[in-house]
């Protein structure tokens, strides 16, 4: 990982100094690199790892920190992992404008590999995030979506770039289909389970271990999964509360929101399903030999679930 923030580092850099400036700024803002980690334990499964895949995990880390920057500009976010959102210190055109340069450059390296494989995996990922990002705009303020439909959005969204991460690895070790099938599985399964308790965490976690606010995703009237079950099961009057919050994007109901989940037990549901995919995720590994990477897979869908940030 450190020969991967050393392939960043370089890779940023430009001769426009804005970019530089917001892209050491976003790059270096306390991120847990999952994305590029996967694509290192994903190809120690095999031949182990090479300069290879320092970039692709790299290139993996640009593109996730693209759509943070636009994520921000959309949802008009003002903090991210305790700090500053990019486009709260330099404005939403710089924002924008950089995280088309890191999507630019990621391809800029991926050419570079010359291995058509990768690029597919990498040009198909980048598309379909993007339809999750219009998915999720489309269901904004909208409270009568069903759960299947924002599975669909975490899919497309965030568990894509986990899952080509972990396909990657395995594609530039030259694993068979069997085995690359696995570890994307894994990686889909990681990605779903993590975006799952991050909706659990923006509803109940403790601010200053998640970085943010309480009820960002209710405040943008996002109907995430614990408000769907909440409408789900509560009574007529609770349902009616949570369905207004969205639509308005009402955090003085928060204390009631949270009420309601409570006693839906739809922060509990959601922990289990997010457990579920966990399992699921480790079961798509569960043939590979058992080394000390294929182990830090599973304690990785471990934490995804017992996460407190």
């Amino acid at each position: 990982m450190n020969v991967v923030d050393t392939v960043i580092r370089q890779s940023l850099h430009s001769e426009v100094p804005l970019i530089n400036q917001v892209s050491e700024y976003i790059i270096h803002s306390g991120g847990k690199r999952l994305r590029p980690a996967l694509v290192l334990l994903s190809a120690n499964m095999f031949q182990g790892i090479r300069a290879e895949h320092h970039h692709l995990a790299a290139i993996v880390e640009f593109i996730h920190t693209a759509t943070l920057l636009h994520d921000d500009v959309v949802d008009e976010s003002d903090l991210r992992r305790g700090k500053s959102t990019a486009n709260h210190v330099f404005g939403n055109a710089a924002s924008v404008l950089v995280g088309d340069f890191l999507y630019s450059r990621a391809f800029q390296m991926m050419v570079k590999l010359q291995n058509m494989r990768v690029m597919e995996i990498l040009a198909e990922a980048t598309n379909t995030i993007s339809e999750g990002e219009v998915l999720q705009l489309l269901n904004v303020r909208k409270a009568d979506i069903t759960e299947q439909d924002y599975l669909k959005v975490i899919h497309f969204k965030t568990a894509k770039l986990f899952e080509a991460a972990t396909r990657l690895g395995a594609v530039m070790s030259g694993a068979s289909s069997q085995q690359e099938q696995g570890l994307a599985e894994y990686g889909m399964r990681l990605g779903t389970a993590f975006q799952l308790i991050d909706d659990v965490l923006d509803l109940s976690g403790d601010p200053a271990q998640i970085g943010k606010k309480l009820g960002n995703d209710l405040a943008e009237g996002k109907p995430t999964l614990p408000l769907l079950y909440a409408i789900q099961h509560g009574t007529a009057t609770e349902a009616t509360l949570v369905k207004e919050a969205i639509s308005q994007g009402d955090l003085t109901q928060m204390e009631a929101v949270m009420e309601v989940l409570t006693s839906t037990g739809a922060l509990a549901y959601v922990r289990n399903v997010a457990r579920k995919e966990a399992d699921l995720a480790c079961e798509a590994i569960a043939p590979f030999t058992q080394n000390q990477h294929q182990h830090a897979l599973v304690e990785l869908a471990e934490f995804s679930v017992t996460r407190q940030y």
